[in-house]
């Protein structure tokens, strides 16, 4: 069953594209016609992409492992933030910090500062600075949490990157390619998708847009990690019955060891 369908990207504005004279001709096999000056974006494959994406996102949820979500224009900001927080992956909404995958050790370095800032405070070391060493740590702080504070929680590198607009996130679309990180991206008509690996042409400048194909992959996020789930709690009923199981096993192995025994000492008497 299809996650999304015509009608509802028609009504949330997904194909619209941008001007003709803006466009990109990679993308020509995803426009269905021209309009005004305005390229319309072919829906009926715009529905297939996101079907194939959400499926390979599930994959990549169930296994265990997290998708970084990328989205810095202002009207995708709060979407994503809610989206990505909802399904509780990381995500990052202002300034791509360069360098964050690619130098990614320097980045946690930055985020245990945060951490190390946050013991400070926890422990009463505060009361023993002065005003302005306070002012200076605070401001510190709330830069860090601004910048980092929705991948705080993210240990390793990604499994894979979601983008909003992979013509504004160019950096972090070549971070990724570069250590070889999937990217799943909202790619309009004046974006080069010949980069990213999962391709869903969509207007990617209208919060309804965005919405409605992240409502649909998050969607399948969710369905992944309810599946990882219960694939644990099965896996743990198993071993309990086998730990069960193997106990009478166990007695009954006693048992013989014991009845060879017994039957070993009658003979040595009635030899005797």
């Amino acid at each position: 069953m299809s996650r999304t369908n015509f009608e509802t990207l028609l009504k949330a504005g997904c194909h619209f594209g941008h001007l003709k004279r803006k466009w990109n001709p990679a993308m020509a096999p995803y426009i269905f016609m021209e309009r005004n000056g305005i390229h319309i974006i072919d829906l009926h494959k715009t529905v297939a992409k996101i079907d194939e994406a959400a499926e390979a996102l599930k994959q990549v949820a169930k296994s265990g492992k997290r998708i970084l979500f990328v989205a810095t224009k202002k009207q995708a900001k709060e979407i994503v933030a809610e989206k990505a927080t909802s399904v509780n992956m990381p995500y990052v909404t202002e300034r791509w910090p360069g360098g964050m995958l690619t130098n990614f050790p320097t980045i946690r370095k930055a985020v245990k500062k945060m951490a190390n800032i946050d013991k400070l405070t926890a422990d009463g070391t505060y009361s023993n600075l002065s005003k302005r060493e306070i002012l200076q740590i605070s401001r510190q702080r709330a830069k860090l949490e601004k910048n980092l504070g929705s991948i705080a929680d993210l240990t390793r590198l990604p499994a894979a990157l979601f983008v909003v607009d992979v013509c504004k996130e160019h950096i972090a679309v070549k971070e990724a390619i570069r250590l070889g990180i999937p990217v799943f991206g909202i790619v309009d008509t004046n974006s080069d998708p010949s980069n990213i690996d999962f391709v869903i042409p969509a207007n990617d400048d209208s919060n309804k847009s965005i919405e409605v194909i992240l409502d649909a992959c998050c969607g399948a996020i969710a369905e992944g990690l309810e599946e990882r789930k219960a694939e644990k709690v099965d896996a743990e009923a198993a071993g309990e019955s086998n730990g069960e199981n193997a106990k009478p096993r166990r007695r009954s192995a006693k048992a013989r060891v014991e009845k060879s025994e017994t039957t070993s000492e009658a003979t040595e008497t009635t030899e005797a």
